[in-house]
């Protein structure tokens, strides 16, 4: 496994115990219990060898797309969001297919390319792309879709896909959504009433501070230590999921925020270090070039959406509902990143295990072990 890997869970995980102790004490034991199932998932499958990942890929994105069929006839929506059908609800078990479906996607796209390359694959995998995305998009949930979309383009490149092809296949699918974006605004008028809010963001903090105000509130008075999860703050919607950026800050200050974003980094660099030792495999085998493609993947899925995120914590983007990953409270997110970090704690051992100056030297990467 990736020491990496596993600092980088501990971290995230640690800390957003700390965000929802500030926001929401009744929820901790909660967290922290569906936080042990999401660890002991991690360390579970990924004793698995990518091979398996690969062979279920198909499967899995064909359950996926199942579900995300059922979501616009017996889903269900939040308050917040009037008009959306985001979650299955089955007595007990709650979750959001959307999560699942970007995981799907990775597994899909992954198998595919392994198995058949990428030469003359570039419009199946478009359709791909494309049908996923779009279930999502008409839930409606904008802003996991575009993460979607992303991921896709990601999956493209990191399989070996020309930039030239990717860059002309956007161009193409850019200009035939031209012409139906005002319609999809208007059919779903709270998209609108954000990307406005997000415009006039300055007016509205002169009458009285948003969402976005009391979050960066609670940053500034964090400091550089924080106030610690007892420290008297203002209540505000999503202080414990989509803004529990802004509780970490005021619970741990600077040093906690840093911290998050190392974590996200020590996920980044042993994603693209699988990539760089993968590149180095001779021959270069379809296992292996899968691995390659699902630790891009799953590193876009964790990394790609903590951005966004951030970005609306922030206020550079308005406000889209993507919690942010291994942090926020909700099983549904937390358990599929735990899965992706377990993919990729799978694709560095195969990788490792196909480099034999790795094999007899175990200590050549200091920050990861088998």
């Amino acid at each position: 496994m990736s020491v990496q890997l596993v600092i980088a869970q501990i971290m995230l995980m640690s800390l957003g115990l700390l965000g929802v102790a500030a926001a929401e004490p009744d929820k901790i034991l909660d967290h922290g219990s569906k936080m042990a199932v999401a660890v002991l998932l991690t360390l579970t499958l990924a004793r698995l060898r990518p091979r398996a990942f690969l062979r279920v890929g198909p499967w899995f994105w064909g359950f996926t797309l199942f579900l995300l069929l059922l979501v616009p006839f017996i889903g269900v929506g939040t308050a917040e969001s009037e008009g959306t059908r985001r979650w299955l609800d089955f007595g007990p078990v709650r979750f959001q297919p959307s999560e699942l479906g970007k995981l799907g996607l990775v597994l899909m796209l992954a198998s595919f390319f392994a198995r058949r390359g990428v030469q003359k694959k570039l419009i199946s995998a478009t359709g791909m792309i494309l049908l996923t995305t779009i279930l999502v998009l008409v839930e409606p949930d904008l802003g996991t879709s575009v993460l979607m979309f992303g991921l896709g383009i990601i999956l493209m490149y990191a399989a070996g896909v020309r930039i030239s092809n990717i860059s002309g296949l956007v161009l193409a699918i850019t200009m035939m959504i031209l012409p139906l974006i005002g319609t999809y605004l208007e059919r779903h008028p709270y998209i609108m009433s954000r990307l406005t809010s997000h415009q006039n963001a300055e007016q509205i903090r002169e009458i009285g501070l948003d969402q976005i105000g009391l979050a960066h509130r609670d940053l500034n008075f964090g400091g550089l230590w924080g106030q610690g999860p007892d420290g008297l703050r203002f209540n505000y919607f999503g202080e414990h999921t989509d803004m529990i950026v802004a509780s970490v800050g005021f619970t741990s200050g600077l040093l906690g925020v840093a911290m998050l974003l190392f974590a996200y980094w020590l996920i980044v660099a042993t994603a693209l270090e699988v990539a760089h030792l993968a590149s180095r495999v001779r021959p270069m085998t379809p296992e292996i070039h899968g691995a390659s493609i699902l630790a891009i993947g799953s590193m876009f899925m964790i990394v790609g959406q903590a951005f966004v995120n951030l970005c609306v914590a922030a206020g550079v983007f308005p406000v889209t509902g993507v919690p942010l990953p291994l942090v926020s409270y909700g099983f549904s997110s937390m358990l599929t990143m735990s899965l992706a970090l377990a993919i990729i704690h799978s694709a560095m051992r195969e990788v490792r295990r196909h480099l034999p100056e790795e094999s007899q030297n175990p200590d050549a990467l200091p920050l990861s072990a088998d």
